[in-house]
């Protein structure tokens, strides 16, 4: 027992949480745990270990992992045990899609809205990642690649776009975590650099495109990622003969 419990380190004791507020918080820590890959896709989720690391019931954890099987997080067989979902392509690139139409059309508003600061926040941020970059800090970067587009959001005080993004970014997230490396980073920053210049220059047209530009080379990168590791992706096999 005490191994399994050494293998949930990363889910922190739920003591002190009121008693009604224990599944969320549950959920919100699984859901942390698989979107930052610590609870990998395919693995086979330990309910009883996670009872014993987070200090709470059989309960709690069930109605967790239900609501995460909703967000198609988890997967749940009867008799078989619950896994941690496989990444599913077809989800991340209709998602994709979702978010390239909205944030486009986002980033178009910005600039007929003229909202001051909004660019140097932006090269703020790309400051940030820059150095996160150098530091090879990818945990850092992921979270200031987020940041950027939540500017965005925030500077037009988008509170129901930014609930529609952030309902479809868990699992968009697991996806480009997967190619948060290295010979990722730059380009991701010089796209970033693109959107904000067109901001700055106060070209909409611009911004807008450079934004789908950006997205779809993120969309890219998941694909090529899935033809080469397509363990990783229940339709994986579909892609991996495809040039």
């Amino acid at each position: 027992m005490q191994t399994k419990v050494k293998h949930y380190e990363f889910l922190a004791q739920s003591n002190g949480i009121p008693r009604g507020n224990v599944t969320s918080e549950v959920t919100d820590a699984l859901r942390q745990a698989i979107v930052t890959l610590a609870m990998k896709p395919g693995e086979v989720i330990d309910k009883s270990a996670i009872c014993a690391r987070m200090g709470v019931s059989r309960f709690p954890i069930s109605e967790a992992l239900a609501r995460l099987q909703a967000e198609g997080l988890v997967d749940i067989q009867p008799q078989r045990g619950t896994t941690v979902s496989l990444i599913r392509i077809s989800d991340v690139s209709e998602y994709s899609l979702i978010r390239k139409a909205i944030e486009a059309e986002a980033v178009q508003a910005l600039v007929a809205a003229r909202i001051p600061d909004i660019v140097a926040h932006l090269e703020d941020c790309l400051a940030k990642q820059r150095a996160a970059t150098e530091a090879d800090d990818r945990e850092a970067f992921h979270q200031l690649d987020c940041e950027f587009h939540e500017l965005l959001f925030a500077a037009m005080q988008f509170s129901k776009v930014k609930s529609i993004i952030d309902t479809i970014r868990a699992n968009m997230d697991r996806a480009r975590r997967l190619i948060t490396k290295p010979r990722r980073l730059a380009p991701t920053i010089e796209e970033h650099e693109a959107i904000v210049a067109a901001i700055a220059a106060g070209d909409g047209d611009a911004a807008a495109h450079q934004m789908r530009t950006h997205i779809d080379a993120v969309m890219a990168e998941i694909i090529a990622f899935a033809q080469q590791e397509p363990q990783h992706f229940a339709d994986g096999e579909a892609l991996s003969g495809l040039s």
